[in-house]
């Protein structure tokens, strides 16, 4: 770890340089297992089937390395992947290596309200707004029935 002072010495390209581990391990950990992914699925069954036609032996199916033991592998590697990119999303959120941008505010609750204008059912023209008179309807466990009313279509004999 460097100093204050230390740090005030070192070059802009050198304040920039971080441990290509610590920098490139999340895409490498992708690369690496989109490269197993393609030999061990695409290009060994191929060569595995050319082959066999090459050396005239009876042909046998291409069993997938990745896939004995469970398929133990692409489990471990989900989780790795999973992982880093859910670190890499509370990062960004947090505000590193964007710059110092920080995220927008976010409310966990959200205030719903009935719609401006109209939708199924409404006997308004379009665009204008419409109401609902709660005092017609009954609420609650109790309520069995609402109040009838003599405009409603559904409520005519």
């Amino acid at each position: 770890m460097t100093t204050a002072k230390e740090y005030a010495k070192l070059t802009e390209s050198e304040k920039k340089k971080e441990d290509w581990m610590n920098a490139k391990w999340r895409p490498m950990m992708g690369w690496t297992y989109m490269i197993t992914c393609v030999t061990d699925f695409i290009l060994f069954p191929i060569l595995w089937s050319i082959l066999q036609a090459a050396l005239k032996q009876p042909v046998t199916a291409w069993q997938p390395i990745t896939l004995q033991g469970a398929g133990l592998y692409h489990l471990a590697m989900g989780a790795i992947i999973g992982v880093a990119a859910f670190g890499r999303t509370q990062e960004k959120l947090a505000g590193a290596n964007n710059g110092g941008m920080q995220p927008m505010g976010q409310s966990v609750t959200k205030t719903y309200v009935s719609p401006s204008s109209g939708g199924f059912g409404s006997s308004s023209s379009f665009g204008s707004p419409t109401t609902m008179p709660t005092s017609k309807f009954a609420m609650g466990k109790s309520a069995k029935f609402a109040e009838a009313d003599p405009d409603s279509v559904f409520d005519r004999g």
